[in-house]
């Protein structure tokens, strides 16, 4: 594992189009079938990452809360399976399940997705809105999954992006990457 920051995909990025299978229903889902329009989270996680561990109770507390809103959900993993082979889209369905299903988890098995959307770990926050217009990337909140840091988990940076969002409200320019393990890419 590799410590990594997100890339910080500049603000008002056009979402990528990608058309990726769903773990959960094994079905081909679409950006056009994913997203919301008032708002859509993406979120680049995989199964055995501690720093997505540490914050998947989280996840489907912010899906529970805000899908009744008109927020969307979408989890990606993009991981070489390969060299982590529980990354791959069995136990993908295993860890969605252990979730709830609270979300679509694609497999994104070439990696274009995440380049396409400069994902750099696990997790990366993106949220898109109604235009899918990027409005905000980077972390769910500071706490981290490490005992120097006993910050408790609460979704606060992704809450007031989305709170922002939801109340016609500019997304405050403050925000801090995300940090977690690096994707794990395939040799070229």
């Amino acid at each position: 594992m590799a410590l990594t920051e997100s890339n910080m995909l500049p603000i008002g990025t056009i979402a990528p189009d990608f058309s990726l299978i769903d773990t959960v229903s094994d079905k081909m889902l679409s950006v056009n079938e994913l997203f919301s329009d008032k708002a859509t989270v993406v979120m680049f996680i995989c199964n055995h990452c501690p720093y997505v561990i540490h914050v998947k109770d989280e996840l489907v507390r912010l899906t529970e809360d805000y899908t009744s809103k008109g927020i969307k959900f979408v989890a990606i993993s993009s991981n070489d399976i390969e060299k982590y082979p529980q990354d791959g889209p069995e136990a993908m369905k295993v860890f969605a399940k252990e979730l709830g299903s609270a979300f679509p988890y694609l497999f994104d098995e070439t990696q274009e997705v995440a380049r396409a959307y400069d994902a750099a770990c696990t997790p990366d926050f993106y949220i898109f809105d109604g235009e899918r217009r990027l409005r905000y990337r980077g972390r769910l909140d500071e706490s981290r999954p490490r005992v120097e840091n006993p910050k408790p988990v609460t979704g606060k940076d992704l809450r007031e992006a989305l709170n922002a969002i939801l109340n016609n409200q500019v997304v405050s320019a403050v925000q801090f990457p995300s940090m977690g393990c690096n994707i794990k890419w395939k040799n070229n």
